[in-house]
C-alpha cells in the first residue's frame, strides 16, 4: 500500500468521511497544504500522547482532573450524566448547567457488547453515592440506546435512595408544528409544563 493509500485509509477512519472526501482530503493536503498536513499531523501526534480522561468524570483531560472536576464554584448537588466529552461540551456551551458531570464513554448497546460495566455504570453509582449529590440529570440521547441507558441507570440510582431526573424533550424553538415529527410532538405534549 502506497504512503498515500494509507493516508486516505486514516482518513476514512473519521465519522462521516467516506472513500471519496477521504481522498479529497489527502489530495488537498498535499497538494495545497503541506504545512497544513504537517501541523495536523503534529496536533494528532501531541493529542495522542497528552490527552487522556479525568479520572473524576471520564472526559478528556491532559493532566489530572479535567477544569470542570477542578473548579470549585460548581455545584456539587447536580451531576449530569452524558454519553461523550462531545455532549459535555453542548451542555457547558449552554452556560446554563453549572453542576458536575459523568461521562459514561457510551451507552447500552447489548448488539454492540456495550452493557453497564463497559459505560462505568459502577463508577457512577459510586459517584453519585458520595453525599453531596442530590440530582443525577440523565442527559443520555434520545435514541432507542440512549433511552435503555437513562432508564437502567435511573432504576438503579433510585434503588439508592438518588433522585434521577431526565433531559426533557420537545418541539424545538422556532420550530413549526407541521414540520416536527410525531414523536416529538406526543413527547412535548406529555412533558408539558
Amino acid at each position: 500500500m502506497t504512503a498515500l493509500e494509507v493516508l486516505v485509509q486514516a482518513l476514512r477512519s473519521l465519522p462521516g468521511v467516506g472513500q471519496k472526501s477521504a481522498q479529497r482530503m489527502a489530495m488537498h493536503l498535499l497538494q495545497h497544504d503541506r504545512p497544513g498536513a504537517l501541523g495536523l499531523a503534529a496536533a494528532l501526534t501531541a493529542a495522542c500522547e497528552r490527552v487522556g480522561h479525568c479520572p473524576r468524570c471520564h472526559t478528556f483531560a491532559e493532566a489530572g482532573l479535567c477544569a470542570v472536576c477542578a473548579d470549585p464554584e460548581r455545584d456539587a448537588r447536580l451531576l449530569a450524566v452524558v454519553e461523550t466529552p462531545a455532549d459535555q461540551a453542548a451542555l457547558e456551551r449552554t452556560g446554563s448547567f453549572k453542576g458536575y458531570y459523568f461521562v459514561l464513554l457510551g451507552r447500552l448497546s447489548p448488539l454492540g457488547g456495550n452493557g453497564p460495566r463497559e459505560i462505568g455504570a459502577a463508577e457512577l453509582l459510586a459517584r453519585a453515592s458520595e453525599g453531596a449529590v442530590e440530582e443525577v440529570i440523565l442527559a443520555t440521547s434520545f435514541t432507542a440506546e440512549g433511552e435503555a441507558t437513562a432508564h437502567v441507570l435511573g432504576e438503579a440510582l433510585r434503588a439508592r435512595g438518588i433522585r434521577a431526573t431526565r433531559l426533557a424533550r420537545g418541539v424545538p424553538i422556532g420550530a413549526e408544528l407541521e414540520y416536527v415529527d410525531l414523536g416529538t410532538i406526543a413527547h412535548a405534549l406529555v412533558d408539558r409544563r
